[in-house]
């Protein structure tokens, strides 16, 4: 753990940290399930693995792996089902718009940093009606690279205007810890994200684990 720090811009991660995006996944897989002829997961059993991507999902609902035959089909159309139901239960985190907008009223810039593609990204920002709060949003394709990389977090930097060295980033999975620390920023890891029962965010040597969005203000100024 590092030395706290008052951050000049606060950058976070999406599915599981800014946004509970699980419900419409949860949805979606078991959509395909249905149309299958498949009973429906627990939402638990889905929840976890929300921060595994569309992949993980197709992992969680059917057992296949991206090289086995059949996987890419149904992850087109687990992609499809939750493009048109993107905003149906997805809701900020309790906690998590007080926090935007005490940046917002301290003149604190904030963004968003995420591997989800930006064809899920901004229309689902824009329906939370965050496209016009936030001062970037930076997708998974919106570089050659993606996080753990840190090129995304420093590009979100400078479209920010600040120093990575003095800003900070939320997340919920050890990617984001890999991206912060290459990119120089502190980072910190949220208990209500999607990792799995097994996980241990303890050891991913963050800078803290917190259990609200409202212990992110202990960070900034």
């Amino acid at each position: 753990m590092s030395r706290r720090r008052s951050a000049a811009a606060v950058f976070f991660d999406l599915d599981g940290t800014l946004l509970d995006t699980a419900p419409d996944l949860a949805f979606a897989l078991n959509a395909v399930r249905a149309e299958r002829g498949l009973a429906p997961l627990p939402y638990e059993h889905i929840r976890q693995r929300v921060s595994d991507g569309s992949y993980g999902l197709i992992e969680a609902g059917f057992g296949l792996g991206p090289a086995d035959p059949g996987c890419e089909t149904l992850r087109v159309r687990l992609l499809e089902i939750y493009a048109a139901n993107i905003a149906r239960e997805t809701r900020l985190f309790p906690g998590m718009d007080e926090v935007l907008h005490y940046l917002e009223r301290h003149l604190v810039p904030w963004g968003i940093v995420t591997n989800k593609p930006g064809a899920l990204t901004t229309p689902l920002v824009t329906a939370m009606g965050l496209h016009t709060r936030s001062c970037c949003v930076v997708s998974g394709d919106s570089l050659a690279v993606r996080k753990p990389h840190p090129q995304p977090l420093l590009h979100a930097a400078g479209l920010a205007g600040v120093d990575a060295a003095t800003a900070l980033y939320v997340g919920d999975a050890p990617r984001d810890v890999q991206a912060a620390r290459a990119a120089g920023m502190a980072v910190l890891i949220v208990a209500f994200g999607y990792f799995g029962r097994d996980a241990d965010p303890a050891g991913w040597e963050a800078d803290a684990v917190i259990e609200t969005p409202a212990q992110i203000l202990e960070w900034v100024s």
